[in-house]
């Protein structure tokens, strides 16, 4: 989810750790814990200031696998322990571990995903149900925090909404694998489907597909239900060993093809000295234009010349940044 998400649920979770008598005389040691452990996994959010492959081949990575979900609650029980002396040590880590198992939980219903099994597999959960941003999850947490806030009790506010929010996720599950079979009975029987993908959008009604078969890549759109496939482009050989000897190790490549689920790739002759090797995820084609890509310039020695990763709106800030 995003940050302001995870905030409100942070506040969401404070306004029923008031209730905790080991906690609620104590207002900024509930508020510090629950909104610090609804962010914490998201510290690998700095990895982006060295340069985009690094912060793909983290993000929602190791900061949200199996030993740093235990490992963050009690690094910030110690934390809240040391600056507030009357709260009691167990209830801070009680708090600060459902916070952040609630952040990596929620965090495996985006398409973005996360590595949350890790170190048991590397594989990347991407449920994608639940858009990175949810306006109506954002305003329904909004609305029980300004309730409470005026002096409804948080029981009476937050549990309803719980079980609201429990409803909407298995209402968004039915309308996704209804699209799903709706999207799999457009294609030609005898075109096996190897991959299928539909995700969210910010719109209710509105979600991306995109099908791999053995023959072909199908990209399109749901709109209320009816699908409209606006891209299909028959699947290509992968490309060469001797191509990829040296792409696949360059940092901005790895990292794109260890987190893409669903991806085409091409070539092609930029001039008689420079071939270009390109990847684009087919889960986010945004007017006419897929938006995640990674594209390496190499020599006819096969050497990257220069290459990038990332999400991209035009073709031309995709090539300005490649040759940055």
């Amino acid at each position: 989810m995003d940050t302001a998400t995870h905030i409100a649920i942070g506040v969401g979770l404070n306004a029923i750790a008031t209730q905790d008598p080991s906690m609620h005389d104590n207002f900024p040691a509930i508020m510090t814990t629950l909104v610090a452990g609804s962010l914490i996994p998201d510290i690998d959010t700095v990895t982006k200031l060295k340069n985009n492959a690094t912060y793909i081949s983290n993000h929602r990575g190791v900061t949200h696998s199996i030993p740093f979900t235990i490992l963050w609650p009690l690094i910030l029980t110690l934390l809240i322990f040391t600056f507030f002396h009357d709260v009691h040590p167990m209830h801070v880590w009680l708090w600060a571990q459902l916070a952040v198992f609630l952040h990596v939980f929620v965090d495996i219903f985006n398409s973005y995903g996360t590595q949350a099994l890790r170190p048991l597999s590397n594989k990347w959960i991407q449920l994608g149900i639940i858009n990175t941003f949810d306006p109506i999850i954002f305003i329904i947490l909004l609305i029980g925090i300004v309730l409470w806030s005026i002096g409804f009790h948080p029981y009476l506010v937050f549990f309803p909404i719980l079980g609201i929010l429990v409803a909407y996720y298995i209402i968004r599950y039915i309308i996704q694998q209804s699209i799903r079979k709706k999207a799999l009975g457009l294609i030609d029987n005898s075109d096996k489907p190897v991959k299928v993908f539909v995700i969210p959008t910010l719109r209710f009604m509105q979600w991306r597909v995109a099908i791999q078969t053995i023959e072909n890549d199908y990209v399109g759109r749901s709109y209320g239900g009816n699908i409209v496939f606006s891209d299909k482009v028959k699947r290509q050989p992968y490309p060469s060993e001797s191509l990829m000897h040296d792409a696949k190790n360059d940092a901005n490549i790895k990292a794109f093809l260890n987190f893409s689920s669903i991806y085409r790739w091409h070539t092609r002759r930029v001039d008689d000295e420079t071939i270009e090797l390109r990847f684009i995820d087919l889960r986010y084609l945004n007017d006419d234009h897929y938006a995640f890509t990674a594209i390496a310039h190499l020599n006819n020695d096969r050497k990257v010349l220069n290459s990038y990763t990332g999400w991209v709106f035009t073709e031309d800030k995709l090539q300005r940044k490649l040759h940055v």
